[in-house]
Order: C-alpha cells, then structure tokens, then sequence
C-alpha cells in the first residue's frame, strides 16, 4: 500500500498526527499493533496538566528564556486543543475544568509557592494558592499543606478521547490498520514500514509508538524508559460522597518524587493512581498497595471496595524533556512524554503535521533539546534506574 504518510501507533500522538494531517488534504495510514489506544493513551490517569515533564526552569537552561517561554505557550495549547477537538468532533470525553498540585512535606511548599511565581512573572500564567484551610474545603484531606490550583487544567476520560479520535480520523479518511504490528522501519526516499502481512510505502513515515515500541530505531530506544504505573478505582461512592471528597471534582496530585494523583470518574468511583515500577515488573501484592496509598489520602475509604486495578509502561526520557524530532528528512517522530502526555501528544502531533507541511520552526525548537541515552546500556540501565529512584523515594519519606 501508499500513503502521503505512514503513522505507527494509534494512540494520542499518532492520531492527532493523522487529524491535522488529514485536515490538510494528505492521505494517511496509521498502523497499531493492538487495538486504538490500548496503550498509555487509553488507560492513563487521564490528567491535562500545563508544561512538561521536566520543570520549565531546565528547559530555560537548555534552549534560553524566549524559546522557554514559547514552549510554556505552546503546553498551554496543548490542553486548548483538547477542548478544540471535542468541540469539533463531538467527542464526549467526561472533560472536567480544574487541576491541584498538592504539598506534602513543608519543602514542597515552598516549591509549589516559586512555581506559582515562577508561572505569574515569567510566563504571564497565575496560579491560585490554597492555604490549608481552604485546600481541605475543596480537597477533604488532611495529608496535604495547601494546594497550587490552575483552572484551566482539567482531566478526562482517556479511552473515550481517544477512540474519539480515531472516529474523527476516519471520517477525515484516514486508514487505520489495527493488529498490524510494524516489525521494520526501512529508510530510504520513500520510507517503507513491513508488518508481517504486508507493508506501507510513504512519503513521510511517523514513529508514534512510544513505549511499547523496541527494535524499530535503535537511536530512539536508547532515550527513553519504560516505567510502569498503576490505577486503582473504587466502587461507585455515589455523588454525594464524591462531591464531598472533590466539591470541584477537580484532578489532583502531589508532588513526591514517586506521586500519587487521583479523580473522580462521571460514575462517582475515585481513580487513584501512582506506585510507579522502575524495575517494568508489577509490583507484588499491588492492589494492596493501592489501597493503603489510598487510604493515607482518604481515611475515610479504608473499607471501599476496589473493583478495578490496572497498569501499563509510559516513556520517559532521562531528562524528562519531551523528545520529538526527525531521522533524516522524512521519518518523524515523538516520545519521552514523561507523564504529560495527555496534553502534549495534541502538541507533538500539531508540529510532527506542520513539519511535514514545511513549517518546522515549532518542532526545530525541540530538536534542540539535548537528549542523552540512559547510561548503562541495554543490560544495565534498568538497574540503574532503579537505584536513582530508591534514593528520591528515600527523600521524599524523609522529607
């Protein structure tokens, strides 16, 4: 088959690749291994979160105060085309307004209280402070300090943005081949992705895989790491009881190394996420984990059944920046999301689909960003990790 472009991956990056790409008249074939968004794009916490997976302050070191506060600008338009497209598309996604970063240790007070000057002075973006009286009125906890509030963060209902998507896609006439693994990404002037039944010649080739993708490019699985993280959800509460927990039902998350972070659901069951394995196993015994984690945040749901727990891999880079560029001329790619990727895989897709089109100027800013294979090889570099993560866990116990 050919294509003006060949996408791997029918998650949030692929098809939002595949939209902007399709709007503007180029004929598209998105290959998925799976089934649409049966990776990190359908079962993620489902919060929209400004900025990046690294503080702003190390992307202002790597590429300078302007282009820093570009990028800020462009996160920012990230979480508006969520909104864009739900509007256009009508995908019902259970969108809510509303996102707290919470403290936990007198230390991440401070930290939240410079990020919310931080994002007021340079980057012309105010943040609301609750003190803590005001954090347990719209957040029912006595574990946190206070809480950094933006309402124009939000969260929502990942499968159904996704699948969304993927309707809107396909409506715009864009091929979507589920189970159709890519098992070779062959470079050349028109680049050739093979499955095991066949294969796509294209002008353009995207790599949107993300995690779950090993073997394709060398070069990029060396930049990024596999992390599992997990979900629980309760039994439905009720609305009164979620409404008491949440009166906003807002999205919220602290700021530990290793965070928890949790919502509501429209069917008023608590989703409670967190207990990140470095190691890529599951850890032992985990819905139990799940549910003391819970409980340090809620007592009051010490007996709550959880009905559901799930998990699965998402990318991060070493740096935590994203990581988004080019091999050679005409094979694009994104990943290094780094736990923001429910707002910047729109991005990523956004600028993969201007380069395409010859405007490059938003995705070179990226490419300028520095980013280093994780040290230690193929054998070692898990090791590694987690060493360096049982050591911020240590800190953030200690505080």
């Amino acid at each position: 088959m050919c294509a003006d472009v060949c996408i791997l991956g029918a998650g949030l990056t692929g098809l939002s690749t595949a939209i902007e790409l399709a709007e503007a008249g180029y004929s598209v074939i998105v290959l998925e291994a799976e089934r649409v968004g049966w990776g990190a794009s359908g079962r993620n916490g489902g919060q929209a979160i400004f900025g990046y997976g690294c503080d702003q302050s190390k992307l202002a070191t790597m590429l300078g105060d302007a282009d820093a506060r570009r990028t800020f600008a462009w996160s920012l338009e990230g979480i508006r085309l969520i909104r864009e497209r739900c509007e256009k598309y009508a995908i019902d996604c259970d969108w809510r307004d509303g996102h707290a970063h919470v403290p936990i240790k007198p230390r991440q007070v401070v930290e939240l209280r410079t990020l919310q000057a931080e994002c007021a002075d340079r980057y012309n973006y105010p943040l609301e402070w609750w003190e803590r009286d005001r954090q347990r009125d719209e957040i029912a906890s006595d574990r946190y300090r206070g809480a950094l509030f933006d309402p124009k963060s939000g969260h929502l209902h990942p499968l159904k943005y996704t699948l969304g998507l993927a309707r809107a896609a396909r409506t715009l006439g864009v091929r979507i081949f589920e189970q159709s693994k890519v098992i070779e990404c062959t470079h050349g002037a028109k680049p050739l992705l093979r499955t095991a039944s066949g294969s796509v010649q294209s002008d353009f080739a995207v790599l949107a895989g993300n995690a779950l993708v090993r073997g394709i490019s060398p070069a990029l699985d060396a930049r990024i790491m596999p992390v599992g993280t997990y979900i629980a959800a309760t039994e439905p509460l009720g609305e009164a009881t979620a409404r008491r927990l949440l009166p906003r039902d807002i999205a919220v998350a602290d700021v530990n190394w290793a965070l928890d972070y949790f919502r509501c659901s429209a069917d008023h069951r608590l989703l409670f996420g967190g207990r990140a394995s470095y190691s890529t196993y599951v850890p032992p015994n985990l819905p139990g984990v799940m549910r003391r984690r819970l409980r340090a945040v809620f007592p009051e749901l010490a007996k709550v059944t959880l009905e559901y727990v799930w998990g699965g891999m998402i990318d991060i880079s070493l740096n935590r920046a994203p990581h988004w560029g080019r091999l050679g001329n005409n094979i694009y790619f994104a990943q290094g999301f780094s736990g923001h990727g429910v707002n910047t895989t729109g991005l990523a897709g956004r600028l993969i689909a201007e380069s395409i089109r010859g405007q490059s100027e938003r995705l070179d800013v990226f490419e300028r960003i520095n980013h280093r294979p994780f040290p230690g090889g193929r054998a070692l570099r898990t090791p590694l990790l987690v060493a360096a993560m049982a050591w911020f866990k240590l800190r953030d116990a200690l505080g």
